[in-house]
């Protein structure tokens, strides 16, 4: 087994299903990465057909509130994330992921020798899907390994236009009351095995500047500390 292989192989089996559909994708992971090492996309968009990804989930950890973005391809609410490059560790890919569609400095959550789990991120994956897109590039497979990221709202964000049309952060209550499909069809599962605080923010969007493209470096809010959408196309 190639080496980069193995790592993702060790990740997946540390996972604790949190039902038997985890349990069914962690079986059916297993036995793909001992069948092939071809894992990693290599050609945009869906070469091979089946490849890894990484999500990355900031979540507030006074409360709970979750940050998702408006996906522009899928157009579902959806945390950051994206294909894991060839060998490179999925850890790696959820923070190059907040470096580059959110802009966040992601070095404190990397340990001195440039190791992921620092800063409350253990750099292992809390859950495990098995996927088939929708969109633009419908039609392929994502393997998706998702890494919780302890954020708080407070933190300056800038945002990847590219990607989607507006990233905010989501209370418990609001995703509770909100129609499953608007987002990842395993959100739900997710949100329920980590399991979230309370809702104790305002919904009033911060809109992005359509002129310059600028987006806010800082986040203010008629609700000090408590925002909800950060930037918007």
């Amino acid at each position: 087994m190639r080496p980069s292989v193995a790592v993702v192989h060790d990740l997946v089996g540390g996972v604790r299903p949190v039902d038997q559909l985890e349990a069914d994708h962690q079986a059916e992971v297993l036995r793909w990465l001992w069948e092939t090492d071809d894992v990693f996309r290599r050609v945009k968009p869906a070469l091979p057909p089946r490849h890894l990804v990484s999500y990355v989930v900031p979540i507030d950890p006074t409360d709970g509130a979750i940050l998702l973005v408006d996906h522009v391809n899928a157009g579902l609410w959806l945390p950051p994330g994206g294909h894991v490059e060839p060998d490179e560790h999925p850890a790696g890919t959820a923070l190059r992921e907040a470096r580059e569609e959110l802009g966040i400095n992601t070095e404190r959550f990397s340990a001195p020798d440039g190791s992921v789990g620092a800063e409350g991120f253990d750099g292992r994956p809390a859950f495990l899907t098995v996927t088939r897109t929708v969109g633009i590039d419908h039609g392929h497979t994502d393997v998706s390994l998702w890494f919780p990221l302890p954020l708080r709202r407070t933190e300056p964000l800038t945002g990847d236009p590219g990607e989607f049309r507006e990233a905010r952060w989501w209370s418990p209550a609001e995703i509770a009351g909100t129609d499953p499909g608007r987002f990842d069809p395993h959100f739900g599962r997710f949100t329920g095995k980590i399991g979230t605080g309370s809702d104790r923010f305002s919904t009033r969007p911060i809109p992005l500047s359509t002129t310059t493209g600028a987006y806010p470096q800082a986040i203010s809010t008629a609700d000090p500390g408590y925002p909800q959408a950060l930037f918007t196309t």
